[in-house]
């Protein structure tokens, strides 16, 4: 295991070759079986940047990994503790209350994916997150089903508790259009390399452009202290399923094909020709919904109205839980001087100046990371924050601060 003391490292590391000792920025280490981490670079006297380089004891070189991720923002310095062999907790110096806590995963299952595919060292960043969020809910059902109609009147009962992510494509905005507000229109190669990085949770080709889902675009509405909605056909509910996000997969049935067919053509939207092919698509779709596993529930939709209170009870929107805002998780309000320790699964962020300790009047920060779950390229969410004075007992055997 091995965790080193996080510490300015140039000195100690300005005679390793292949390194470059050029930096006047400070960096920290953390040590993790034969591997040591080394994060920090450049700075302009008041910021640092958060790079990232690994010596490898076992072989004696130095690699640059493939980083992951919504990187950090700069910060006027950091503090770092390793997690269970597998990621090191950030505590940025300097940060708003939403941007101080990040994880650099190492050994993740993420992680160790995506060296397969990179086929190179990688490491990936997270965000921390105080608490819990609601899991997002994947609604999927042949056109015509009546899927729309019931998100549309979830929205319209519940409109502080629930939102959509904005998907991204690669097409071209139309008129009116609005880059952030109806899709994120980005470049096909910066969306195909976001692909390979593993950023997405879905995504397609269709008419010759990419569309797609992001697993940040989910995350954003999440932060918001929303239940993200996703509307996308069987196999994009698919390959969500095979991702990392933990989410409530819904399948929505017509009572029969038949009805399914009257329900399309009484639309008037669709040209013969288009009918088939939605009823060709709809038999498939439906095989797939109710035999592949995929989905947690199936729900018939006979009758609109039994349908969606039967929807509200599967998300707990029945009776008083309907009443119940959640709210967006706060952030951590640090002050620029601290240092970090450990024990257990619990880090102590030590808190005050030299002055205040003295008259013993510095605090602590507990960051409780026993339940974390999540993780890159989303958020770690399930920090337990809470704070103790500085004659708390129960905090003995403690490691020495960063």
């Amino acid at each position: 295991m091995g965790e080193a003391p996080a510490f300015v490292v140039d000195d100690l590391l300005q005679n390793q070759d292949g390194f470059d000792s050029k930096s006047k920025g400070c960096k920290i280490t953390t040590t993790i079986g034969d591997k040591t981490y080394v994060i920090g670079g450049e700075n302009d006297e008041s910021t640092l940047s958060l790079e990232v380089q690994i010596f490898d004891e076992a072989t004696g070189n130095w690699a640059t990994p493939i980083v992951l991720g919504a990187k950090p923002s700069s910060c006027k310095g950091l503090s770092a503790v390793s997690l269970n062999d597998d990621r090191i907790l950030i505590v940025k110096k300097g940060s708003t209350p939403d941007d101080c806590i990040w994880f650099l995963e190492v050994d993740t299952w993420f992680v160790r994916e995506q060296k397969k595919i990179q086929g190179t060292d990688v490491v990936a960043w997270s965000k921390g997150a105080r608490g819990y969020a609601e899991k997002p809910v994947v609604i999927s059902g042949p056109s015509g089903v009546g899927k729309g109609t019931l998100i549309s009147m979830l929205m319209k009962e519940f409109p502080s508790m629930f939102g959509f992510s904005v998907s991204h494509t690669t097409r071209a905005p139309r008129c009116m259009e609005k880059d952030g507000v109806h899709y994120h229109f980005t470049e096909r190669s910066v969306m195909e390399k976001d692909l390979k990085d593993g950023k997405f949770l879905e995504h397609a080709l269709v008419h010759g452009n990419l569309y797609g889902t992001s697993i940040e675009a989910v995350e954003v509405v999440t932060d918001t202290g929303k239940r993200c909605i996703l509307d996308i056909d069987v196999q994009g509910a698919r390959s969500v399923k095979a991702s990392s996000l933990e989410a409530i997969f819904i399948f929505i049935c017509p009572p029969s094909m038949e009805e399914l067919e009257t329900r399309l053509r009484s639309r008037g939207t669709e040209t013969e020709e288009q009918i088939l092919k939605r009823l060709q698509n709809a038999k498939k779709e439906m095989e797939q919904g109710q035999s592949s596993g995929i989905f947690d529930h199936i729900l018939y939709n006979d009758n609109l109205d039994e349908c969606y209170e039967s929807l509200k009870k599967l998300l707990g929107l029945d009776g008083a839980a309907a009443a119940t805002l959640r709210s967006a998780p706060q952030g951590i309000d640090l002050p620029a001087d601290h240092s970090v320790s450990k024990m257990d699964n619990k880090i102590i962020i030590n808190c005050g100046t030299a002055e205040l300790k003295k008259a013993s009047k510095n605090f602590r920060i507990v960051l409780d990371v026993s339940s974390l779950k999540g993780g890159a390229p989303g958020r770690t969410r399930g920090l337990d924050v809470y704070a103790i004075d500085s004659f708390s007992d129960g905090l003995n055997g403690i490691n020495q601060p960063s």
